[in-house]
């Protein structure tokens, strides 16, 4: 069984800062690509960021200059820090890994933390 665990949402003013955090655990054999993903009230999913095992980082055009993703593979986290927010970053805010735990990789979800940025 894996098991990914998001942290670190909540209310935040416009203009302010949030860190995600989010760890996977269980039987992992390899971490693959990790990401951030955001889904808003009547809105389809999406990426917002994502960082490949050998660091290599993604971001979706609306979040570059203002969020960055960092991993700890020691600690099979991935990490998001999202400053100068905007009311339009609100949404439940998901993490996606591909982990082998001795075959393939899937990919695995949290079950997401919500971001509500507003005054």
């Amino acid at each position: 069984q894996v098991q990914l665990v998001e942290s670190g949402g909540g209310l935040v003013q416009p203009g302010g800062s949030l860190r995600l955090s989010c760890t996977a655990s269980g039987s992992i054999f390899s971490v693959g690509t990790m990401g951030w993903y955001r889904q808003a009230p009547g809105e389809q999913r999406e990426l917002v960021a994502s960082i490949t095992s050998g660091r290599l980082s993604n971001y979706a055009t609306s979040v570059k200059g203002r969020f960055t993703i960092s991993r700890d593979n020691a600690k099979n986290t991935v990490l998001l820090q999202m400053n100068s927010l905007k009311p339009e970053d609100t949404a439940v805010y998901y993490c996606k890994a591909g982990i082998s735990t001795g075959g393939p990789y899937f990919d695995y979800w949290g079950k997401g933390t919500p971001v509500t940025v507003s005054s």
